[in-house]
């Protein structure tokens, strides 16, 4: 994944051992996951210079699987409508702590991946997808000691949902929600106690970050 942009390899190392197809085509990335509706498991990662990309083998391969023919650039890309936008940096921690919201972020077993996907799919909208994407990561995650998932909670219930990857320098944290603004900072702090730093997507422009990156998810038409 060397030929695409760091926060574009970042991406794709994070999602990589949770996606079921991968394929590498002219410096491009592809991860596919049919039945899974996070975007990042169905995306072809594009390197600085689409045009050295082969966009109709990307159609014809997302296609192939029954997925849209979606790409993530750090640019515009010709022919492609934005569905999308993140950003990608590294988290900074705020002064203060859970306490004083009255949220308490911890690590949860495996166990609890039905709850905690339940979490993420009523955070980004899609509530009907939880139990798919419970079953996915289940299999995905099994054994996988790299990974960590964490849950918030505010007066017992569960309010935030995160999954932590190692990553060379710290962690990652690019696929998580939360119901309650008030979990993101204790739910994050949580995560980043787990690494020497925490590189995290954010579409909501909700968490304070570092060294920031615009990451544009498009559908090509």
């Amino acid at each position: 994944m060397t030929n695409l942009p760091a926060p574009l390899a970042g991406l794709a190392a994070y999602h990589a051992p949770l996606s079921t197809l991968q394929r590498e085509q002219g410096g491009a990335v592809t991860l596919l996951t049919p039945g899974v509706n996070v975007l990042a498991l169905n995306a072809t990662f594009l390197p600085p210079d689409p045009s050295e990309v082969d966009l109709e083998a990307v159609r014809d391969w997302h296609e192939g699987q029954g997925v849209p023919v979606l790409v993530a650039s750090t640019g515009t890309v010709t022919g492609a409508r934005e569905v999308r936008r993140v950003r990608v940096g590294t988290f900074i921690p705020p002064d203060h702590d859970g306490s004083q919201t009255g949220v308490v972020a911890e690590q949860v077993s495996r166990l609890h991946l039905p709850a905690w996907a339940q979490v993420v799919a009523r955070a980004h909208g899609t509530p009907e997808w939880a139990p798919a994407l419970a079953r996915h990561l289940a299999a995905r995650l099994e054994g996988d000691r790299d990974a960590a998932l964490l849950t918030a909670y505010r007066q017992g219930e569960p309010v935030g949902a995160l999954l932590w990857r190692a990553v060379s320098d710290g962690g990652a944290a690019h696929l998580w929600g939360t119901l309650d603004d008030r979990a993101t900072a204790p739910l994050m702090t949580a995560a980043a106690a787990l690494g020497a730093a925490l590189l995290v997507s954010d579409a909501g422009r909700t968490v304070a970050l570092h060294a920031v990156q615009d990451i544009i998810y498009s559908r090509l038409d």
